[in-house]
Order: C-alpha cells, then structure tokens, then sequence
C-alpha cells in the first residue's frame, strides 16, 4: 500500500490506495471503492455507542447488525484486487465509512428534504437520537466522512475514473412500519417464523443504476451485461427492484456529478456469509466474495480499458 492523498480518520473513515506492481504511484486511481455502509462491526457500534450520551432503545445493537451491510467492503475490495490485476499498471484508492448508520447514515444528504420513507429508506440522525450533544456529534461526524468522500470521487471521477458502491441488504423485505424506539421490537416479531415466512424474498443481486424517473446514471450496457453475467452462474439479478437512485442519497449526487462513471448495486448478505444470523456478528466467506465480485470487476475492467485506464 502506498501513500494516499486522502488520509484515513479515527471512528470516521479508513482509506487506502491499492497499487498494481507497474502503478505510477503519483497518478490518480482508475478506480475508487467507496463503502458507505462500511462500519459492520460490533466493535464500531461499541465505539460510537460509547460517545454518545442521551438514552437509546434497550438491545438497539440488534437493529444494527440486522441493518449493517456485511460484506460489502469484502466483495468491494475484492472487486478493487482484481481490477489491478486484469492491468498491473492500474492503482485503486479505497474508502470504508466507520460510522454505524443505526446512529447516521452517511448515505444520506444532510439537508434532504425529500421522503425517505416512500424510497424505501432511513433517515439520516435516527428519530430515536435526541440527545442535543449527540445530535451535534453525529452531524460532525457526518460531514467529517461527505468531506473525505468528495476529495475521493473527485480525486478518481474527476480523473476520468471509475467508482463502486458496494452494498448488502437482508434476504427479505419486512413489513416494518416505521424507525422508531420500538425499532428492535419489531424486528424481533418480524424475525419468529410465522412471520418471516410470509416476507417477500429479495432479489440476490439489485443493480441501483436509476433515478425515481427512470433516468440511467450508471454506464450505458453495464446493468444488461451484469444481469447477463450474474444469472449465467445461477444467480438471480435485477435491476431497478428494491431502490432506485433517491436524490436524497450521497449516491446520486455523485452519480449525477460524474454521469456514466459510477455503480452502485445491493447483493443479498446471506450468500455471503458463513451463516445468516441477523441478531449477531456474521463472518463473510472471502470465496463468496470473490465469486459476486467476479463479473463486477470484469465490467468495470472493460471499461477502462475502453478508456485506456
């Protein structure tokens, strides 16, 4: 690992540049990894739990792992490995947000104004956060990561680079209501098995590639082909089928800024990890990751290779 002209922040952002053996290290990198869901340990929630002063919801560690995407900086970085690979010249620059999004999610715009709810999302601070001094950190924290983020798209996007966001979501989609203090609760009654037996089964992998109007911000092809690709080795794929690109989300901001140059997709957790435990801490398989990984890195190979990255 070389040098980066980001640099990583304690309980806000781990940032890394990754180097092909021929890698001009002074070069920007053809591609950026960024992982906005990057804080799956409980360790990371302990740590900010530990910061925080006003009361929260009894067992709230519960909604976090039930909500954190494992697995996401594994498939990412993986993704990263092999596109250096494919061209030894190629550097990758590498972005995992430490910040548990059960507390505030930096996916989010600070100041969105549009409804979350109706594109199937939280919020930014949890409504169940009213501690003022919390609120003032969590924000703090929060733009402490946006501001790395826009150094690093603009950093490779700006470059004429390539960027990733890799996320995971739970296997199905449950019916809750709302995120409020009674959040654990209903997980712990959408998880007995009468119940989850009933929820709809989620796609395994989502390309997000769209605005709500059906806009295409991810390049033009590469959604048909990893569709194409995915379900040539048993996997379901779709497009488009549990979010859309929502413009309140960091996602489509750069997605907009840097049209064409940026992915952004959900794979299913439990074919990632060793076994599905939605209450507890889950270990990723790296072959799993590997295997979901593959046709990422061959598209986005191919397309800087088009562009003599």
């Amino acid at each position: 690992m070389q040098s980066v002209p980001l640099a990583s922040l304690d309980g806000v952002a781990h940032v890394e540049r990754l180097d092909g053996p021929r890698a001009d290290h002074d070069a920007p990198p053809a591609l950026l990894v960024e992982v906005p869901h990057g804080a799956d340990r409980r360790a990371h929630y302990d740590a900010l739990r530990a910061r925080m002063r006003g009361a929260l919801p009894e067992d709230l560690h519960v909604f976090f792992h039930v909500n954190t995407d494992v697995g996401a900086w594994e498939y990412g970085r993986r993704v990263a490995e092999r596109v250096i690979a494919a061209r030894p010249e190629r550097s990758a620059l590498l972005v995992r947000c430490l910040i548990p999004r059960t507390f505030v999610d930096t996916n989010r715009l600070e100041d969105a104004a549009e409804s979350l709810a109706t594109g199937g999302m939280t919020a930014g601070v949890a409504p169940y956060v009213r501690d003022a001094s919390d609120i003032a950190l969590l924000l703090e924290l929060h733009r402490a990561y946006v501001a790395v983020i826009d150094r690093a798209y603009e950093h490779v996007c700006g470059a004429g680079g390539f960027a990733l966001t890799p996320h995971t979501y739970g296997p199905r989609t449950m019916g809750i209501a709302k995120i409020d203090d009674d959040i654990v609760h209903a997980l712990r009654a959408a998880h007995e098995p009468d119940a989850w037996a009933r929820w709809p089964v989620r796609p395994e992998i989502d390309l997000i590639t769209r605005t709500p109007q059906g806009e295409l911000l991810a390049p033009e092809g590469m959604p048909e082909a990893l569709v194409t690709a995915y379900r040539a080795l048993g996997h379901e794929a779709v497009e488009g089928g549990a979010y859309t690109l929502h413009p309140s989300t960091q996602a489509h901001r750069f997605a907009t800024r840097h049209r064409g140059q940026v992915l952004c997709l959900e794979i299913r957790r439990d074919l990632l990890v060793e076994r599905y435990e939605p209450f507890d801490e889950m270990r990723v398989v790296s072959e799993r990751a590997d295997r979901f990984a593959a046709p990422i890195a061959t598209e986005i190979d191919r397309w800087l290779t088009r562009r003599a990255r």
